[in-house]
């Protein structure tokens, strides 16, 4: 059974609403998830095209896989299976599949994405409204669809929206199994989150599962059934998560390697080396390198150097965001303007929810709704926190729906104790909180809106004042506008945020939120477009029209000539392939047309360090013409030098 703000029998008397007002109020709530659904649908589909292909690299990806369906299934860079991207399929089967049922285009890659951010938002919803009632779970859906990473994240073709869409549908099972486990349907929702973790892990390998600590924590605590039967359903719900992840590393074991693409990232061809390694804990404990120089790191110095300006605004190379490992890193840099903004009410709420339900059952739902979200968000929140290499702020949208859901929470909560000093001072503080945090986090960026700081800051004062008031005088009307002018004013500097995000084009490798930045790339950047080796590429006939170090190049390549092409060495250049032996191979079975030299400040020793596949290099220069075309050298590998 659940709460209501306005219908909790602890706060108030039986009788003081006529029927009529509560038959108004149900048909008003009602209506509240439609509107919600269909506002988020039409802000994120809005203009979604302006994004162009978003992340190139991802992009080519799901060309490949609109043409051919072993592209698909493993998330090849090119039609013609040479190398994957560095992720799991799963991203890739969906924007891929939309490719192939309306045509590969922008908007049949993007659209997908942005009604993934209607499920997680209807998802959200439904898994607070059964902890919280649907106010509360309004309000969650809300803050989720407000968060500028998420209007960033659900219009990009980057892994993360279906991941996140999947973690999300994983907790919601988990809710559905703690209210349904005593009639017998505990199992088979566990099963379902554990389904649900499992493509969340073919989403984005270990990211994906961030979630899971939590969800065995709240089954393990608050399982209305014995002991033996809820580490019964949790075993049947990790077997789950095995079988929905585990078929398509078998399938990468058992499949010949010589007839599938070779796995991107991994060092041996084996997805488990890629779980682990590149993707997992090389990433979190800063032993992937890409061929930095020991000791580098991408993020600028705010204080100095040519990237003080940018690290003002969102700024830092590439996208990186001016971060700071350790604690500080959610609250400060990209990290703040993206989902900061409400992580210290939530983590408040965890607290405040925690100690409001000391004496509770233990099979209290409310408070397993802040075991449930708390632990995520702790959890989740200190991995990226002390992450050690390549964290790219977007990587925060993992942490939106349990930022989300806690605050929700914790608001009703508090409401439902307004009438003792627990609940006043945990009201006053969330609210009161998250409007002077938000007035700090605009103030970053001092030079946008500057009325707009002022006036969040002056109506969070002046509504939590007129809520206490209201409060300690029993002035319920007085109250509750004050409760509503607070959250209006709590949300509006990541709405505003948001809004702006949604107003700009985003692009490459490292996109950010908020408005415009001149300072700010909003990608790499590293290669532009040569219409001169495009139509060179275009005419040819070969399996692969063109060689290039790198994934990025490679892709670019593809999307603007439609083509396939070798990828070498991967996404950073140092993946084991093709060796040298090999494209000779290929070459001599004139299965590529050009090998590609691009002038590019990431040829040759940019971001990701020196080319690894010199050898190959060194080796095309040797042996054929080449011609010059733009700030391209192209090699005809079909032309011979002629030997003296």
């Amino acid at each position: 059974m659940t709460t209501t703000l306005e219908e909790d029998p602890a706060a108030v008397e039986p009788g003081s609403q006529p029927r009529r007002v509560r038959r108004d109020l149900a048909s008003a709530e009602r209506l509240a998830l439609p509107i919600l659904l269909v506002g988020t649908a039409v802000a994120y589909l809005w203009n979604i095209t302006v994004n162009g292909m978003g992340n190139e690299f991802y992009a080519a990806a799901a060309q490949a896989g609109a043409k051919n369906w072993e592209a698909l299934l493993f998330g090849s860079l090119d039609a013609n299976n040479f190398i994957t991207v560095d992720k799991p399929p799963v991203s890739q089967w969906v924007m891929a599949l939309s490719g192939q049922l309306f045509g590969f285009s922008s908007a049949s890659m993007l659209i997908p994405e942005a009604l993934m951010a209607v499920g997680a938002v209807w998802l959200l919803y439904a898994a607070v409204r059964r902890i919280s009632g649907p106010r509360a779970a309004l309000l969650a859906g809300a803050a989720l669809a407000v968060m500028p990473v998420t209007a960033l994240m659900f219009r990009f073709n980057n892994p993360d929206a279906v991941m996140v869409l999947l973690m999300t549908a994983a907790a919601y099972c988990s809710v559905r199994a703690l209210q349904q486990c005593a009639g017998g349907s505990g199992a088979r929702w566990m099963a379902l989150a554990g389904v649900a973790l499992g493509f969340a892990f073919l989403a984005k390998m270990l990211e994906g599962l961030m979630v899971m600590p939590a969800i065995g924590l709240v089954y393990l605590v608050a399982a209305p059934v014995t002991m033996r039967r809820r580490l019964l359903h949790l075993l049947g719900s990790l077997v789950a998560f095995l079988v929905s992840s585990g078929w398509f590393v078998l399938l990468t074991l058992l499949w010949p390697a010589s007839s599938r693409p070779y796995l991107a990232g991994s060092t041996d061809n084996n997805f488990m080396n890629l779980v682990l390694g590149y993707n997992g804990f090389g990433r979190v404990l800063g032993h992937n390198h890409y061929g930095m120089k020991p000791g580098a790191h991408p993020t600028p110095d705010p204080a100095s150097g040519p990237g003080a300006a940018a690290a003002q605004h969102h700024g830092g190379f590439g996208g990186w965001g001016n971060q700071v490992q350790g604690l500080p890193r959610l609250f400060t840099g990209e990290f703040g303007f993206e989902i900061g903004w409400l992580i210290p009410a939530a983590l408040l709420a965890v607290v405040l929810v925690l100690v409001s339900r000391g004496r509770a059952p233990r099979t209290d739902i409310v408070r397993a709704g802040a075991i449930l979200f708390g632990t995520w968000l702790v959890i989740d929140g200190l991995v990226l926190s002390f992450m050690k290499t390549n964290v790219h702020p977007y990587y925060c949208l993992s942490l939106a729906p349990a930022v989300a859901a806690m605050f929700a929470i914790g608001i009703h909560e508090m409401w439902r104790r307004r009438a003792d000093w627990l609940g006043q001072i945990g009201l006053a503080a969330m609210l009161l909180g998250t409007g002077v945090w938000s007035f700090w986090i605009l103030g970053r960026n001092a030079s946008w809106l500057p009325p707009l700081r002022w006036a969040i800051l002056a109506v969070a004062v002046l509504a939590t004042v007129a809520l206490l008031w209201g409060l300690r005088a029993a002035r319920r009307g007085v109250a509750v506008a004050a409760l509503a002018a607070a959250l209006i004013g709590g949300f509006a500097g990541t709405t505003a945020y948001t809004v702006a995000t949604l107003g700009q084009p985003h692009t490459g490798g490292g996109p950010s939120v908020g408005p415009a930045d001149p300072d700010d790339s909003h990608g790499h950047g590293w290669f532009t477009d040569n219409p001169g080796v495009d139509s060179m590429l275009r005419g040819t006939t070969t399996k692969w029209s063109a060689a290039i170090n790198r994934s990025s190049a490679a892709a670019n390549l593809e999307l603007s000539t439609n083509t396939a092409v070798m990828a070498i060495g991967g996404f950073t250049g140092s993946d084991p392939v093709p060796t040298l032996e090999q494209f000779q191979a290929y070459v001599a079975g004139r299965q590529i047309t050009y090998y590609i030299l691009p002038e590019s400040k990431d040829h040759g020793g940019g971001f990701f360090g020196n080319n690894s596949h010199t050898d190959i290099t060194d080796w095309v220069k040797a042996n054929f013409t080449s011609t010059k075309v733009g700030s391209d050298t192209v090699f005809d590998l079909s032309a011979p030098l002629k030997k003296q």
